[in-house]
């Protein structure tokens, strides 16, 4: 049996998966926290590597690292961290964001550009706030890393210079994904100098060696590794909700959104992958749980116990500022309270937002790429929520497809490790087995009452 290991280093944890390189069977996994935190000491990143993939990375031919996107390593001189990492959900780099694409000339010319509208969340936006915020700092940088290339260059021989790939890099905000070049103009534009950044591996190629000799391939971003993971084709969209609720589609053309919901990310297999995000998703069950003094099961049975549209309490859920739409300095916002208003209605009130939300991030899909899904699937951590399964259906208006219960990224980091170690034109086809289908009676008048308070607070928020 030939082993291959995937690597998930994301905002939470570092979780390794040994896996079967002919069919995508789990053989084996470890798993290792990181410090909670929009800040983060990179340093911190590789020390749970070497923790989650102790007893597992000599067993493997291949590796590859899929990690959080957008994230700035900073490194100096001395190839060690200048500052703390930003991590994709800081949003301090708001107004940086926002002066960057007018210095572009506008949405419509930097999504041109590089295939996306910057907000905070991308590492151009974090490189020009450390600028303007910590020019010492700022002048200090040498070289740029993702946190994805970050660990890959740790995992991989020492000397090995720093390497990544197209779908990780097209979330930077100096990246051209339609001709996969790096912009260092822009780059220079967001530090106020040139950094070095990596080198961009070609998709499936084996990118590196360990200092075992064992292959380390390219690597890419958590939402591309999930893709891959997956299997995902044309027509397929995928929700993922954790830390922030993903909508994401594969496409065989690029995306330039103008109006900035829709990112015009690469993929990790010669394509496209454009995706609107959501900077609140399972946090919004998660804070109402602790309101109402229960844990999750208990808020799942609550929300049960209500009715469609919680008797009319609605939920606007953008407690950390929102990306989809872009509103980096919103907050959450109740309406419909009354002296009848029960502990039920305000627990399904959570999951109806949490839900309403996806489903705009959706139609923000749909409408840019022209593209209607020929499946709608569904993972996250929420998905075990039997509200969730409940009304995700009924709310998003279609079937909804629950693949099984999987650590997607990793595996599809896995995949790809399998995909470089073979030296093939495409990666392996892992079968994908026991889909469960979700159905329900469609609650339009809950996405309409859910409108017409984001759309009430479009100008205040």
């Amino acid at each position: 049996m030939t082993l291959v290991l995937g690597i998930d280093s994301s905002t939470q944890s570092t979780k390794a998966l040994l896996v079967d390189a002919a069919d995508g069977t789990v053989v084996d996994a470890r798993t290792a926290p990181h410090p909670p935190g929009t800040e983060v000491d990179p340093r911190a990143w590789l020390a749970a590597y070497d923790e989650a993939t102790a007893g597992l990375l000599e067993r493997a031919e291949a590796i590859a690292v899929g990690g959080q996107q957008h994230g700035l390593v900073a490194l100096g001189d001395d190839g060690e961290p200048v500052r703390d990492a930003l991590l994709w959900n800081d949003t301090r780099s708001a107004e940086a964001a926002r002066t960057l694409v007018d210095e572009m000339g506008g949405p419509d010319a930097c999504a041109a550009a590089v295939g996306s509208v910057l907000v905070a969340s991308f590492t151009a936006s974090k490189l020009r706030w450390v600028r303007d915020h910590e020019p010492d700092n700022a002048a200090r940088v040498r070289e740029v890393l993702l946190p994805h290339d970050y660990v890959s260059r740790h995992a991989s021989a020492p000397g090995t210079a720093a390497f990544t790939d197209r779908g990780d890099a097209s979330g930077t905000g100096y990246f051209d994904a339609t001709t996969a070049t790096w912009r260092p103009d822009l780059a220079a534009a967001a530090l106020g100098h040139e950094p070095a950044l990596p080198r961009v591996a070609a998709d499936g190629s084996a990118a590196a060696e360990t200092a075992a000799g064992q292959v380390v391939a390219p690597g890419t971003g958590d939402n591309m590794a999930a893709a891959l993971g997956m299997g995902l084709g044309p027509g397929d969209v995928l929700i993922s909700i954790g830390t922030s609720g993903v909508a994401s589609a594969v496409s065989a053309v690029p995306v330039a959104d103008g109006t900035g919901t829709v990112t015009g990310f690469a993929d990790a297999q010669g394509g496209y992958l454009p995706m609107a995000t959501t900077l609140n998703a399972a946090r919004i069950l998660a804070h109402q749980a602790q309101w109402l003094g229960v844990d999750l099961d208990m808020l799942s049975d609550l929300a049960l116990a209500s009715v469609p549209g919680a008797h009319g309490a609605t939920l606007l859920p953008y407690y950390g500022g929102e990306r989809t739409p872009n509103r980096p300095t919103a907050v959450g916002t109740w309406t419909g309270l009354t002296d009848t208003t029960t502990r039920e209605d305000l627990a399904r009130a959570a999951f109806e937002a949490l839900l309403c939300s996806l489903a705009d991030a959706v139609d923000r899909l749909v409408t840019a790429t022209g593209d209607q899904p020929r499946r709608l699937l569904l993972v996250g951590g929420a998905i075990h929520s039997p509200a969730l399964r409940a009304f995700a259906p009924a709310i998003l208006g279609r079937t909804v497809t629950l693949p099984p219960l999987g650590e997607y990224v990793a595996l599809g980091a896995a995949r790809q490790a399998s995909w470089a170690l073979a030296g093939t034109d495409r990666p392996p086809a892992w079968p994908m087995a026991d889909v469960v289908e979700l159905e329900a009676e469609p609650t339009p008048h809950v996405r309409d009452t859910y409108a017409r308070l984001r759309d009430r607070t479009d100008t205040w928020s």
